[in-house]
């Protein structure tokens, strides 16, 4: 196989997070800017969210009003209620992103509510975005295996995949939030979910905690999957998910693709580049050659 794959780039985010280090705002701003000279077409930049419990992230407005804006290029914020959606509005956010869960342990630790109540939570944002015309992702954290619950039945992932889609998610991402799934667990869980989207609307975001990533990427290139979600310099984790170490690195992902016949049309050296400014914030050094 071969043709176009698209990185969503999530460090800026979902990567820096949860540095326990505070980050100048405007090493935040350079790494965005970094990222989007490197030819990302997406990229989630800010997190709409209480200060009090991500503070990494209380900076967000800031960020976006620093950040030179590229043509082509969204910059995506997560906005889990409707004081963040407003928020990310008023700083001029691309697209928003709401955040559910596959497992009821993980929906309580992460969002201190049930699924179903975390779904009748995001109907207001989702609202508020389709009126202001607004792009919307979903995401599904914990879609084959779950810190608190064990093994995730597929069906519950497409069960929560169909009321994102309803809700009005131009796209849902799957995430493997601790690192723990499996060729054959994936496989199954796509296997399910497609009955309820299509590929084209599907992306795939994996945690490479025992190193199976590019692995769980291959099956699903294989299912129609074209968008993958990384982090440069393979930042993250999650503070509800123990164990759960970095997204898979962006870098590491692009090579893999063009060394397999995909194109990314991504520029390697300055994507290189921001993952040496990745692994600075977090402390780690600079990239070995």
């Amino acid at each position: 196989m071969t043709g176009q794959v698209e990185i969503f780039e999530v460090g800026p985010r979902d990567g820096l997070q949860n540095e326990a280090r505070a980050i100048p705002t405007g090493a935040k701003v350079a790494l965005v800017d970094c990222l989007s000279r490197a030819g990302f077409r997406r990229i989630e930049v800010a997190s709409f969210v209480s200060p009090k419990w991500v503070p990494q992230m209380a900076d967000s407005a800031e960020v976006l009003a620093g950040i030179t804006r590229v043509p082509g290029v969204r910059y995506a914020a997560l906005a889990p209620n409707l004081r963040g959606f407003q928020a990310a509005l008023a700083a001029r956010a691309d697209e928003v992103a709401i955040f559910a869960s596959a497992s009821e342990g993980f929906s309580r630790a992460n969002l201190n509510c049930s699924i179903d109540e975390s779904l009748a939570r995001f109907a207001p944002v989702a609202e508020a975005a389709r009126a202001a015309g607004m792009p919307l992702r979903g995401y599904v954290s914990c879609v084959t295996d779950c810190p608190f619950d064990g093994a995730v039945a597929p069906a519950e992932v497409a069960r929560v995949v169909a009321a994102l889609r309803e809700m009005g998610c131009y796209e849902v991402s799957l995430g493997d939030t601790i690192g723990q799934g499996r060729a054959a667990t994936i496989d199954a869980m796509l296997r399910t979910v497609l009955g309820e989207m299509e590929a084209a609307r599907l992306a795939g975001h994996f945690h490479d905690t025992a190193g199976r990533a590019l692995e769980n990427i291959e099956v699903s290139l294989a299912h129609g999957l074209r968008v993958f979600d990384a982090a440069v310099g393979g930042l993250g984790g999650c503070p509800y998910a123990p164990g759960a170490s970095g997204n898979v690195a962006s870098e590491a992902v692009m090579d893999w693709l063009e060394a397999r016949g995909w194109t990314t049309g991504l520029e390697r050296a300055v994507v290189l580049e921001a993952a040496d400014m990745a692994r600075a914030m977090r402390g780690a050094g600079t990239r070995q050659t």
